[in-house]
């Protein structure tokens, strides 16, 4: 049986907060993988000896940073990305008509290279260490939106290519189902900037129009940074939103 934290360790957070650490470790070793049930808040309780109301506090944090997924009658799941409605969780671009679009990812390029110090810092790996490159294009109906380039440690990624990239899923999804690699959160900065000659040809746009380029470095399971990307937003017919407070 796990056990939490005595109370008089030097590590003492409040006890709901260690049963989720607990509950995250679990994530973390594949005890419960993405789309999976976890036992019941009754069966967690006896599990950690704790009261079932600390485990629902757990619980519910872990649902609130979409971690887990309540489904009403049913249980709570592993949150994962081959999920429908999990397409648009890190993606912060609305339609400014506020309908509903159908994404598509659109693979341009993949290849091996060498990290620089920016990559490494940022990756938290060696620098010069192996990592594949990724360029693609984000369409929502069908209207080029998205212009990223994608930095990954290959080590984790090790057979990605166009031809992987092309089957059909989604990034993250594919990321998850074939390499076991969680996009758990993320961190992003925003700053405007001009269209370049390449950004400008493939989002359509004139060059030199406005762009918002979103920095977003994404991490799985233990605050593990696993992806570096630069994304070059459109918002001629779009708006950047998040949610605060």
């Amino acid at each position: 049986m796990n056990r939490p934290p005595s109370l008089h360790s030097p590590t003492f957070s409040p006890l709901y907060r260690q049963i989720k650490e607990l509950i995250l470790r679990n994530l973390e070793s594949g005890e419960w993988g993405p789309g999976d049930p976890i036992p019941s808040e009754s069966e967690l309780a006896g599990r950690f000896g704790v009261s079932q109301g600390t485990v629902r506090k757990a619980i519910d944090e872990m649902a609130a940073e979409n971690l887990l997924l309540r489904q009403q009658g049913k249980g709570t799941f592993v949150a994962t990305h081959k999920d429908p409605g999990s397409a648009f969780r890190f993606l912060r671009l609305l339609p400014n008509d506020g309908a509903l679009q159908v994404s598509r990812s659109v693979p341009l390029e993949c290849w091996r290279a060498k990290a620089g110090p920016d990559v490494a810092r940022t990756l938290a790996i060696e620098s010069g260490a192996p990592i594949t490159i990724v360029r693609r294009l984000l369409k929502l109906d069908d209207q080029p939106v998205v212009f990223d380039e994608i930095y990954l440690p290959s080590e984790l990624f090790p057979d990605l290519s166009l031809e992987v990239l092309g089957l059909g899923e989604s990034l993250y999804g594919l990321f998850e189902s074939r390499y076991g690699i969680c996009m758990v959160r993320a961190d992003e900065r925003l700053r405007a900037v001009a269209a370049d000659r390449v950004s400008s040809e493939l989002l359509q746009l004139a060059e030199g129009s406005p762009l918002l380029l979103v920095e977003r470095v994404t991490f799985t399971y233990g605050n593990k940074p696993v992806e570096w990307r630069r994304g070059f937003y459109s918002t001629r017919n779009h708006h950047y939103r998040n949610e605060l407070g």
